[in-house]
């Protein structure tokens, strides 16, 4: 049984088969990244907040995998394209395969920093007019539509008079305790 030896010849195929393995790789990878939402990285932190972190993950699976497919790709083009020399080639193939690298680690950046989930502070809904969005008897909690960080919203709140307020009338929001606004009809 003879083992195969490489040679400067076909020193190409390893170029080459790193690269389809990497894109094959690469394609489920982001499969996975689009079905299961994001967030397909094995991770040590099991933190169950809701809000995500949008810091820059130079290290992950995805961007390895980039790496080895920009460098393989690379390294093949450059011995069968550019007829480059071994070392030039390695050379141009790791620094090709570091911008893929750092090209799918910025974009998975992106990606997450869309994610992130905004707080919204319901103090800046004082003293804005807004409507209810259902009725409210009187000392009663429901819901109404109001300005809240500059963005349209129906959050929850307490009627603080002995007032009835109809669905769809105007209130004013008088006072924000404990995360829930507390409203009189205007």
């Amino acid at each position: 049984m003879s083992v195969p030896v490489i040679t400067l010849e076909n020193i190409w195929k390893i170029y080459f088969y790193i690269a389809v393995f990497a894109t094959i790789l690469f394609v489920i990878k982001m499969i996975m990244f689009a079905i299961v939402g994001g967030d397909s990285e094995v991770s040590a932190d099991f933190n169950t907040e809701t809000d995500v972190d949008p810091s820059f993950n130079f290290i992950s699976i995805q961007t390895v995998i980039a790496f080895f497919m920009g460098f393989g790709w690379m390294g093949y083009a450059g011995l069968h394209q550019f007829e480059l020399g071994q070392l030039l080639n390695f050379i141009i193939s790791f620094a090709v395969g570091l911008v893929f690298m750092f090209g799918t680690g910025y974009l998975m950046f992106l990606t997450k920093k869309l994610e992130k989930n905004v707080k919204k502070d319901k103090t800046t809904a004082l003293n804005q007019v807004g409507k209810a969005y259902t009725s409210f008897e009187p000392n009663s909690t429901g819901q109404i539509e109001v300005d809240i960080n500059g963005q349209l919203s129906v959050v929850n709140a307490k009627n603080a008079t002995s007032d009835k307020i109809n669905a769809f009338d105007a209130v004013k929001v008088v006072k924000v305790e404990d995360d829930l606004l507390y409203i009189e009809k205007v």
